[in-house]
């Protein structure tokens, strides 16, 4: 197991929808961000596909959702974060996202970047959304090999200074088996503010419920006291 850098400077959180990185590291952004990481989202798509209120315009959804995600970064001491308006719904890897992904990289320069799995998981269905999958996939073929070869995407550099930057570690969310965590107990009511801040996709939703179910599973699983609830991540040596 990679030893987790856990006061990284910066670190970054990439991610398809508005709402994905809240519900995965929400706790872990609220506790680096209160220590001093400066933490970056950058958010793949706008989430138009998503909601439930049939009254609001679909036009609507992707400055509503948006919005919802600066709230809720801001509520997490996140940077209000980097918005690339890829459609909902329809993300496959390309090499213009590659591209997009590497130029957020080359920008943030990270010590920590947060990337969805690209690993389908047959446990949980929901952690396996496609536009997920697609969105892990092309962020770690950004960290390995884009955002560190000066060759890949030679524009880049040669139009916007934007030198090549190798990143020491990367963490998966939604991994089936993941090999490091945090105990998230003493932030859950910040996530959960944060998340309810997602008004358009959480109004439903007992979040606090939902996130001690999920989360004190996977304590439970790793013999944490009861009560306790925690978020997991695979950690990976990409330096």
């Amino acid at each position: 197991m990679v030893t987790p850098d856990e006061s990284p400077s910066r670190l970054l959180a990439i991610a398809a929808h508005p709402d994905d990185t809240d519900f995965g590291l929400g706790g872990t952004v609220a506790q680096l961000a209160a220590a001093g990481t400066e933490v970056t989202y950058c958010v793949i798509t706008d989430g138009d596909a998503g909601g439930f209120d049939p009254e609001v315009p679909r036009s609507d959804i992707p400055r509503i959702r948006r919005e919802e995600q600066r709230a809720a970064a801001r509520i997490l001491g996140a940077r209000e974060g980097i918005f690339l308006g890829y459609r909902d719904g329809e993300l496959t890897v390309t090499h213009g996202l590659r591209r997009d992904l590497a130029r957020v990289i080359r920008q943030v320069r990270p010590d920590v970047a947060v990337i969805q799995t690209p690993v389908r998981n047959l446990e949980r269905m929901y952690a396996s959304h496609p536009d997920h999958l697609a969105a892990g996939e092309a962020g770690m073929q950004a960290i390995y090999p884009d955002a560190r070869n000066p060759f890949a995407h030679p524009a880049l550099l040669a139009d916007e200074g934007l030198a090549e930057w190798t990143g020491p570690q990367t963490w998966i969310a939604g991994y089936s088996e993941p090999d490091y965590f945090r105990d998230i107990t003493d932030v859950l009511p910040t996530k959960v503010a944060a998340l309810q801040a997602h008004e358009s996709q959480t109004a439903h939703m007992d979040v606090a419920a939902a996130l001690r179910e999920w989360g004190g599973a996977m304590a439970q699983a790793q013999g944490y006291p009861e009560g306790t609830v925690v978020e997991g991540f695979k950690i990976l040596d990409t330096r």
